[in-house]
């Protein structure tokens, strides 16, 4: 084991970095100028609160950013020594985090994922709004059955999310995953909800999936446009 892998293991490296991590954000969330669209876009789900927000792998960093102090919520990570440090970092930014993912079908059978599905059923339940990556892992922008599954058990919508900053560095990796860098501009482009009926049949799944995919395709375009061409703003 290499050293920045045995490092990693250790408790307190976790919590200095998720610290570290945690401030990071909140320098950069508060030195980039927000933009949010539609201009309704937390009127919208007002009335059908809690909400399943969905959004991309690699995209979740500033989501607890444009949560209002109102909204209970809780974000769904993974089981990985990462995940243990981005649920540190959630948890300093005021989101409680479920541990568990799917598998690469976007199942909830595997890695803690069958507990997981009931604990976010129950926090829905008890009107927290459920944050979670729609994309299956490994496989970037392909959005898995898990989410509308969650949908149609819950009776809670999705609402498709993404969020973009002009200022970031992409990095070669699955997830498409970017650092967000401060002194920017930073939208959040909000989808339709997307409501999934008990008792879909497989077809009807399906559709939602489909329709989870396009919404979260349509938003992450539209949010890299509205920064990289300013959006009309300075």
């Amino acid at each position: 084991m290499g050293l920045l892998k045995r490092l990693g293991s250790k408790r307190w490296a976790q919590v200095a970095l998720a610290v570290g991590g945690a401030e990071y954000l909140r320098l950069v969330a508060k030195t980039n100028s927000v933009t949010l669209e539609p201009a309704d876009f937390y009127e919208r789900i007002t009335s059908d609160l809690p909400v399943i927000v969905a959004m991309w792998h690699g995209q979740h960093a500033l989501m607890s950013f444009i949560r209002r102090p109102e909204h209970r919520a809780k974000a769904l990570i993974s089981r990985h020594r990462d995940g243990e440090i981005q649920s540190i970092a959630l948890n300093r930014l005021g989101v409680e985090t479920i541990r568990g993912s799917g598998d690469h079908g976007g199942q909830f059978h595997r890695k803690g994922g069958v507990g997981a599905f009931r604990e976010m059923l129950a926090a829905l339940e008890q009107g927290h709004s459920m944050v979670l990556t729609a994309d299956v892992p490994k496989v970037a922008r392909r959005a898995g059955e898990g989410i509308v599954k969650l949908a149609e058990l819950s009776g809670r919508p999705i609402y498709p999310v993404a969020v973009a900053t002009s200022r970031r560095i992409q990095f070669e990796s699955w997830d498409r995953g970017v650092l967000n860098l401060p002194f920017g501009r930073m939208a959040a482009v909000g989808g339709d909800l997307i409501r999934v009926a008990k008792d879909s049949d497989e077809a009807a799944l399906e559709a939602a999936r489909l329709m989870v995919q396009d919404q979260l395709n349509v938003a992450t375009a539209r949010a890299y446009a509205m920064v990289d061409r300013g959006a009309g703003h300075g």
